[in-house]
């Protein structure tokens, strides 16, 4: 993934005039060339650039088709696109992905965050799913160059991810960004939705009594969904009076309940929820983070 800022130039949306060139010359989206001089460890490949002999430079991207080891071996003259220029370290990082797939480079790089892609679903694993995009050049290796992981397909809870697309399917995904190691637009389908969880929330309010349906069970507490879509945690230590050495010891799978939102965070769509009457809100320094896997 691409770790480090974008140039303003990739940017229509950057605030400001565009980075000045820097004075030996080599900006981001040059094309340069060079010769593979060694394998730095934890760099990777340098390379000796034509007409810069003091300046180390990289490779950040590899060709997305083929081996590594087949791209880059040393004492090969190679070809590559600028995409990092870090003056306080000295280093110049590079892409040989930018010139070995030129047209889908340019594509991919002029996608902005925020822009509505459509196309086809190509193939269905279990990590995300592959979108054939209507418009664009193909992907040289995957099915497709739009690619959703599984927690951006959809708000909802699902099982497996033919649950909420098949192949063959007509989409539309928000852009989140480019994925420079893959070569792909990585799209969100959820966001074209409303979020439930924000929907609630402006409703909620920590201290009100709500009623829900347990629908998981973990070793340290259960899962309510208390409105269509929106699941809160119960710890296990919030779930009754008493102390209890498992969730099963107080709640059933499937039991209605009724419990208290005793957190709410909106940022990270986290509720937290307890059945222990009279229960005061917990301090939000005191939360704890909490993940769920389902």
């Amino acid at each position: 993934m691409c770790d480090e800022p974008l140039p303003a130039s990739w940017n229509a949306d950057a605030s400001g005039p565009p980075a000045p060139r820097p004075e030996n010359g080599t900006a981001v989206g040059d094309t340069v060339s060079g010769t593979v001089v060694a394998d730095e460890r934890p760099f990777g490949p340098r390379i000796q650039l034509d007409g810069h002999a003091s300046k180390p430079a990289h490779i950040r991207d590899f060709p997305w088709q083929g081996k590594r080891s087949d791209a880059v071996r040393v004492g090969q003259h190679v070809a590559a696109e600028v995409v990092s220029v870090d003056n306080a370290a000295g280093r110049i990082w590079l892409s040989l992905a930018a010139t070995e797939h030129p047209e889908l480079w340019q594509y991919l790089k002029g996608l902005r965050g925020g822009d509505v892609l459509t196309g086809t679903v190509a193939e269905i694993q279990n990590f995300g799913v592959f979108i054939a995009l209507d418009h664009g050049p193909p992907h040289p290796s995957y099915p497709g160059v739009g690619f959703v992981t599984v927690p951006e397909l959809t708000w909802e809870h699902f099982d497996e991810v033919t649950d909420v697309v098949h192949v063959g399917q007509r989409v539309q995904g928000e852009v989140l960004q480019f994925d420079t190691t893959n070569g792909e637009a990585r799209l969100s389908l959820r966001a074209q939705r409303p979020d439930p969880f924000q929907i609630f929330a402006d409703n909620a309010a920590v201290g009100q009594h709500l009623t829900g349906t347990i629908t998981k069970v973990i070793p340290f507490g259960v899962f309510v969904e208390v409105s269509h879509g929106v699941h809160g945690l119960i710890h296990k230590d919030d779930l009754a009076d008493v102390q209890v050495d498992t969730p099963e010891q107080a709640v059933q799978l499937g039991e209605n309940v009724q419990v208290t939102v005793i957190g709410l965070d909106r940022d990270r769509r986290r509720l937290h929820l307890s059945r222990i009457s009279g229960h005061e809100p917990r301090p939000a320094a005191t939360e704890q983070p909490v993940q769920d896997d389902r």
